[in-house]
């Protein structure tokens, strides 16, 4: 049902005439505040709690170095991801389930833009950042969500270990 209210959403944006870029625009940097809302991944976190950083690249061979990582539950990492390429690139932090059908929604509609605390947009060059709170535990993905991006393989894995002195996550 999210699927075609998604698909009915982008349907009707798309036809209404109002542009959206998602090209070579520059999206590292967040537009406004942050919305922190729970995912099953997690939630935005805050920069001052960040102990520790994670520095990823980007490249037009569609791969992310690294392509895994692994966090404790509860831990606030700031996500450093820096494009090496010269197309625009995207990592995107989700279940295999919603990176699906977001992937099929941006081939459908490539011009959809998107602005979330989970998701950075890299244009050529650039660095880019995302700072997450991995509040459950489990195992994630990220990926490229850029039209054909996905399909191509550049996606990876984030393994979440459960900590026995996590805070429990919101319901």
């Amino acid at each position: 049902m999210k699927s075609i209210k998604a698909l009915m959403l982008a349907s009707t944006l798309a036809l209404s005439g109002v542009a959206f870029a998602h090209g070579d625009e520059d999206h590292s940097e967040p537009s406004g505040p942050i919305r922190k809302k729970q995912k099953d991944w997690g939630i935005a976190g805050d920069a001052r709690a960040a102990k520790r950083t994670l520095t990823f690249k980007m490249t037009d061979d569609m791969h992310f170095t690294p392509d895994r990582i692994q966090v404790k539950q509860g831990e606030t990492v700031r996500i450093s991801i820096k494009n090496d390429g010269k197309l625009m690139h995207e990592f995107v932090l989700g279940t295999k389930k919603e990176l699906d059908e977001h992937a099929a929604l941006m081939v459908k509609f490539p011009s959809m833009a998107h602005d979330e605390p989970y998701m950075a947009h890299v244009a050529p060059g650039k660095t880019g950042e995302i700072v997450w709170t991995f509040n459950r535990a489990g195992d994630f993905d990220f990926a490229c969500l850029v039209a054909d991006h996905y399909e191509a393989g550049m996606v990876g894995k984030v393994k979440v270990v459960a900590s026995s002195s996590a805070k429990p996550s919101p319901p």
